[in-house]
């Protein structure tokens, strides 16, 4: 009954009409209907045989209103006639999402029925809760992950973004995220990404017990870019549903250039001039109205935990998406080639990784573990041309020979199967007995301050 309450109360009384003036590629120019409308407002255009293109208002030029569509336009031609909605973008999620796939529409992809529509509306492009009113972020959250749990720890509430060229093993790492972070409810937002993907995902990777406690928002590669902006929108609109609810959400998604892709799209069929790249200057504005919903909630709500994957463009690292999206979130994952070219999995560069809640949220023996283990890592990584070249001779310096000698265990234990899950007490036991085994004539043993278990670390 409140379902059909707020269907009703969406019903318009008058019905507003413009004319297509004219279509210039995905830009579409209309006519008397500009002092009824504004950016983000959406409009439905009447093309031949009947059928509705829906559109968005991008801007205004010459006494022009502009639109791009959410589909295609065929069938649209001068004089067709366009229908203002009235009202702006909103969303109604419910708990009955939970366990289904949707488009960036809000309407399913899962063949399951149509989707139970919450009372209350969520914006989708809603402002980030105010700073001052904001929680601090919460204990640290189980990942699940060996290198990120132990090397870059992430607490509840935190935002992360995972950093990585096309090919390194980014979309594999965010599925294991997908299926080990301890979260009360998912919501995955996969943003222009690859179609046959999606039921490789969904089986393989979430499962039924993992989609049973998750959301997932779907746009593909060749959706408009329309559609693939509103999937990031609906996929942080459908987290603030759930954190309001007092969950603790895990928010994925996959890929956060994609969505500065498709808004350089929008910008530049609208007229904006190319700024960085090409990015217009609405994408530097948009990232962080974005990325900021993420994170805790006020006092009293739950929290979102947020993790963004990043696509590198040519594996420069300080490309202009990276580097924005660096500065603006709480620490970042660095995935690199070279790690993936010789054989290990998850390419986490745990010395170019950092976590900013790191090391607050470790205890003092935590801490000098990671202290004690990138150690070693540096001293390998610094010498490493020259031991394999054959150049380096045992016993020239103490720290490089340990280095040497841990470099097989670091490596094993840095390397896991998507398969394999390994809580967050075992990664500290398992790296404090690895360390342990450090002991050669010419120094004194390694001490950690950690005392693992006589049973070693398992997994």
């Amino acid at each position: 009954m409140e379902g059909l309450i707020t269907d009703i109360s969406r019903v318009t009384e008058t019905s507003r009409y413009g004319r297509v003036s004219g279509v210039q590629g995905l830009l579409i120019e209309v006519v008397g209907t500009q002092r009824s409308l504004k950016i983000g407002s959406r409009t439905r255009i009447e093309s031949d045989g009947g059928v509705e293109v829906l559109c968005e208002v991008i801007g205004f030029q010459d006494g022009k209103v502009l639109l791009m569509p959410f589909t295609s336009v065929e069938g649209v031609g001068v004089g067709a006639r366009v229908y203002l909605a009235e009202g702006d973008s909103m969303v109604h999620p419910s708990q009955g999402w939970l366990g289904r796939v949707i488009n960036a529409l809000g309407e399913p992809l899962d063949g399951k029925g149509p989707l139970p529509m919450g009372p209350s509306p969520y914006p989708l492009r809603a402002n980030p809760p105010p700073a001052h009113s904001r929680q601090r972020v919460g204990e640290k959250l189980d990942l699940g992950i060996r290198a990120l749990n132990s090397f870059v720890s992430c607490c509840r509430g935190q935002r992360m973004g995972i950093f990585s060229g096309s090919g390194v093993g980014k979309s594999v790492l965010m599925s294991m995220l997908a299926r080990y972070t301890k979260a009360d409810i998912s919501v995955i937002g996969l943003v222009g990404e690859r179609g046959r993907e999606l039921q490789e995902f969904l089986q393989d990777d979430l499962g039924e017990e993992g989609l049973a406690r998750s959301v997932v928002i779907v746009s593909t590669s060749d959706e408009s870019a329309l559609m693939r902006r509103q999937a990031a929108y609906l996929t942080m609109a459908a987290s603030e549903y759930f954190r309001d609810q007092g969950k603790e959400v895990l928010c994925l998604m996959d890929s956060v250039t994609r969505f500065a892709m498709a808004q350089r799209e929008i910008g530049l069929a609208s007229g904006e001039p190319p700024a960085s790249r090409g990015y217009t200057p609405t994408v530097f504005g948009e990232l962080p109205k974005l990325l900021e919903r993420a994170g805790p909630g006020v006092t009293g709500k739950g929290n979102i935990t947020g993790l963004f994957s990043v696509l590198v463009e040519g594996d420069d690292h300080n490309e202009p998406i990276t580097d924005a999206v660096r500065g603006i979130l709480d620490g970042h994952i660095v995935m690199e080639r070279a790690i993936a070219d010789r054989g290990r999995y998850p390419a986490i560069n745990v010395l170019r990784s950092i976590s900013r809640t790191m090391p607050a949220c470790n205890s003092p023996e935590e801490n000098q573990i990671v202290k004690t283990a990138k150690m070693h890592i540096s001293n390998y990584a610094d010498m490493e041309e020259m031991i394999r070249l054959g150049a380096y001779r045992v016993g020239t310096n103490p720290e490089v020979d340990i280095a040497i000698q841990l470099h097989p265990a670091l490596e094993a234990f840095l390397s896991q199967d998507k398969n394999e899950h390994t809580d967050l007490a075992t990664c500290y036991a398992m790296l404090a007995e690895i360390l342990a085994t450090a002991e050669p004539a010419s120094t004194e043993p390694i001490s950690t301050g950690f005392v693992a278990p006589q049973t070693g670390g398992g997994v």
